[in-house]
């Protein structure tokens, strides 16, 4: 219905675990032949199923992985790059992840994933974008908190998230310049 009514292409949002429902390839084979939409964010983690709607759909349906740990396989296999949740603190990095795959050096990028693999963690920790907004604050940018019924991340996550952004002090986006507290 969506699709029927807007003037620009959509793309499907398959995250199960908010909800509760997981897109199936003979879903997605149904979606694709929709002229109005262009692909979907998948973030089920089932790589299987990405590989077989690639192969079901084909070009119809571009698929973008949905889940930042998974940028380097779901690539591999055809995904045509991430939507991500990482690149709001390390755009550069993600970027340079997804150059990598795109030129075939998966072994490269397969270890950049792996050394961002705990900040990528700490941004799940708690539900999506509680982590990445906490961060956000932390590093000054002032973003406020998440909409209910999401809540602020609580005080143990925050004490993690000052520990990684020091850890990724050098990899990820500068301080405001009008920021003259760094508060980690």
């Amino acid at each position: 219905m969506i699709a029927d009514t807007v003037p620009c292409p959509v793309i499907v949002y398959n995250v199960p675990s908010r909800t509760g429902v997981n897109m199936t390839v003979d879903t997605y084979k149904a979606l694709s032949q929709h002229p109005n939409i262009n692909g979907v964010k998948e973030a089920s983690g089932d790589l299987p199923k990405v590989q077989r709607t690639l192969e079901q759909c084909g070009e119809e349906l571009h698929i973008w992985s949905g889940n930042d740990d998974q940028i380097v396989p779901m690539t591999a296999v055809g995904g045509k790059g991430v939507i991500s949740v990482l690149s709001n603190l390390c755009p550069k990095e993600t970027v340079r992840l997804f150059e990598l795959c795109k030129l075939g050096d998966y072994r490269e990028a397969g270890r950049l994933q792996c050394s961002l693999m705990p900040l990528i963690d700490g941004l799940f920790r708690e539900v999506n974008p509680i982590p990445v907004k906490a961060a956000l604050n932390l590093l000054g940018y002032g973003v406020g908190l998440p909409r209910r019924p999401l809540l602020d991340m609580t005080e143990e996550g925050k004490a993690v998230l000052r520990g990684l952004l020091e850890r990724y002090k050098d990899r990820i986006v500068p301080v405001p310049a009008d920021s003259s507290d760094f508060p980690i």
